[in-house]
């Protein structure tokens, strides 16, 4: 079954809750969000993360999330054509949303910690 991608205006009810998991309520989203934030910019950074994203799943998230305003794309090379993504104000907004999940994966899931699950260090968004 296809899961329907929102549009600006397109929400399941007035609840702000259920309105930002149109948003960024599906796992690889949050995930890519938590990869901006860790200083990935570019496609093959997302690819790297060890959850193992398929391209064309990427592709759509990276889409929705420019058409939603929490990112945008820049160009970093024209031949063959190459953007970097970088967060928006609004996506940046997210960061105390990302930390307080980190914050209850490591508290409420045994096993859990900040250097073992995200050792990689990138370059490239300045944010």
């Amino acid at each position: 079954m296809k899961t329907r991608r929102p549009n600006a205006t397109d929400h399941r009810s007035h609840c702000p809750v259920a309105s930002a998991l149109d948003l960024v309520g599906d796992s690889w989203t949050m995930l890519i969000i938590r990869d901006l934030l860790l200083g990935a910019s570019r496609f093959n950074d997302f690819l790297a993360s060890p959850e193992g994203i398929t391209t064309n799943i990427l592709t759509s998230r990276l889409r929705m999330m420019e058409a939603q305003g929490l990112i945008c794309k820049e160009a970093y090379q024209s031949n063959p054509r190459r953007y970097g993504y970088r967060m928006t104000d609004k996506g940046k907004a997210l960061t105390p949303v990302m930390r307080a999940l980190m914050k209850w994966g490591m508290q409420w899931i045994p096993g859990r910690s900040v250097k073992e699950a995200v050792v990689r260090k990138r370059s490239g968004c300045s944010g």
